[in-house]
């Protein structure tokens, strides 16, 4: 009999870092996603006041549970070789969910490029994790699917995001203006890193079942 491993490789991914691991979410990490998520994505003292709430509406939504497992399944669809998302929960050594990192791309094939998103519990901030799980999925974007560049944004009052791309060798690439909740137009900030400009952390990432996963993502394994 065939595990779902077998049938959907990319959940065999891991990545580990000091303290962290990061693996592609399963079903039955849903309920912990969105306990996480409940305890609130955004600090509302980052905020601009009276945007704060409406900034957090996704997490205060009395339908968090259904959208966040929506989110994670779509993630899934859109996961093959024209275009993919590779969604992982982020859990501490000891167990405790942490928050989301994800990595995504479009025609990776020719242009070489991933984004990334992410989001810790409030109980995990300021602790230096959100650098320590962006630096794991950009260690294994560069050194084992061959991607060039990395971008990412952060809305312009998100100093904490801001500054976990600064330390990792992000440069500005302009801005956007958008609508981050029903009514509250964001100014977003976009930074841009090249391989040869990521300021590498001092440890090792250690990955497992990569070799399956892109395959799936149609990225033959490197040599």
């Amino acid at each position: 009999m065939m595990t779902l491993e077998d049938v959907w490789p990319i959940l065999r991914l891991r990545l580990l870092t000091p303290r962290l691991e990061l693996r592609p979410l399963r079903d039955e990490d849903i309920p912990h996603y969105v306990e996480a998520a409940r305890g609130g994505l955004t600090d509302p003292a980052l905020a601009p006041s009276g945007r704060s709430a409406l900034s957090n509406a996704w997490d205060e939504s009395p339908d968090i549970a259904a959208n966040s497992a929506r989110w994670i399944w779509e993630s899934r669809l859109r996961s093959h070789p024209a275009a993919w998302t590779v969604m992982f929960g982020v859990w501490s050594r000891e167990g405790e969910f942490l928050g989301s990192q994800d990595v995504g791309a479009t025609d990776f094939a020719a242009l070489r490029t991933v984004a990334t998103g992410s989001w810790l519990r409030r109980s995990a901030r300021g602790l230096g994790l959100g650098t320590e799980m962006r630096a794991a999925v950009l260690l294994w974007a560069f050194d084992c699917l061959g991607a060039e560049v990395a971008q990412t944004g952060a809305y312009d009052w998100n100093a904490p995001s801001i500054g976990v791309s600064r330390s990792l060798g992000y440069e500005p690439n302009g801005e956007a203006r958008c609508e981050g909740a029903p009514g509250v137009v964001e100014r977003e900030l976009r930074f841009r890193l090249a391989k040869a400009a990521f300021r590498r952390p001092g440890w090792r990432l250690e990955v497992h079942g990569h070799g399956p996963a892109a395959a799936v993502l149609g990225i033959p394994e490197r040599g």
